[in-house]
């Protein structure tokens, strides 16, 4: 996947909204924290600006969790690490 490639926001966007809909047990919120959280530890400077950059402005179809977190991301950059949004949840993984 390259910066050119025409589906590139839409990857992106894809990406984000399975990372988020991994989360979604634990809630809105915590799930918002986490995928904040995974995106900033595991994908690319290029990606994290390619998607703050489109979806900044527009609804590019992200869900409203990684919606969620992509505006932690922009608004107080990163997050506490993950596993305090899952850590009190039996069984409850921070998996990356």
């Amino acid at each position: 996947m390259t910066e050119h490639h025409p589906d590139w926001n839409e990857r992106l966007v894809r990406m984000a909204n399975d990372i988020a809909r991994n989360f979604t047990a634990i809630g809105h919120e915590r799930a918002a924290l986490a995928t904040a959280d995974h995106i900033n530890s595991f994908w690319d400077r290029r990606m994290k600006e390619k998607l703050l950059q489109t979806c900044g402005t527009e609804d590019c179809g992200l869900s409203p969790a990684a919606r969620a977190a992509f505006q932690i991301l922009r608004d107080q950059g990163a997050p506490p690490h993950q596993t305090r949004a899952t850590e009190e949840i039996p069984g409850a993984s921070d998996a990356g």
